[in-house]
């Protein structure tokens, strides 16, 4: 799901900078703003991406490492 969520936000930027591109040759200023508008959404999903993988990885770290107490003999408490 990653992958997916970095290519729409890819899109959205792109998109937004065509929008944009196109805006200011034809003197449109509600293009440039939604082209402008359009590369923050795409912004903001990338970024909402990397908090995704981020907290994944963060849970598996933290499942491993759960694991490894349990196969130590631990209780997983610590004192």
């Amino acid at each position: 799901m990653g992958l997916e969520d970095k290519f729409d936000a890819a899109a959205d930027k792109l998109k937004g900078k065509v929008e944009e591109a196109v805006g200011r040759a034809t003197d449109d200023r509600s293009k440039v703003v939604r082209g402008k508008v359009d590369q923050a959404k795409g912004g903001l999903k990338d970024t909402v991406a990397d908090l995704k993988a981020h907290t994944k990885d963060s849970v598996d770290e933290a499942d491993a490492d759960r694991r490894r107490i349990g196969e130590a003999g631990g209780d997983g408490l610590v004192p």
